[in-house]
């Protein structure tokens, strides 16, 4: 596969799972990635990062990961979009903030 077409968000949401089951033992690896995996399709086919260049993708997918994965990804999505202004490490911090925020709209959050 052409690395153009590989979902950036597969591998940081797979990882995010297999960390939220390990130190959560409620958490259930198989139903986490599974879940993981589905999230980072829709986002990925729905286009939730277009308009990213290749680093600020990989900071919305690692944080996107981790917030996904807390205990009300809602409000740690939201939070995290609130956090970005221009001193944050992102090349674009608006399409930054609004890709966090079609991400929510996306998984309905």
């Amino acid at each position: 596969m052409s690395p153009a077409l590989v979902n950036p968000l597969t591998e940081p949401f797979l990882a995010a799972a297999e960390e939220a089951a390990r130190v959560r033992p409620e958490v259930d690896l198989d139903l986490a990635c599974e879940l993981m995996e589905e999230a980072a399709t829709v986002l990925y086919n729905g286009l939730a990062l277009e308009g990213l260049d290749e680093h600020d993708t990989a900071v919305v997918a690692a944080h996107l990961a981790t917030d996904l994965t807390a205990v009300d990804p809602a409000a740690a999505v939201l939070a995290r979009s609130q956090e970005i202004d221009v001193s944050e490490t992102v090349h674009d911090p608006e399409a930054v903030v609004a890709s966090y925020l079609i991400a929510a709209a996306m998984l309905r959050l």
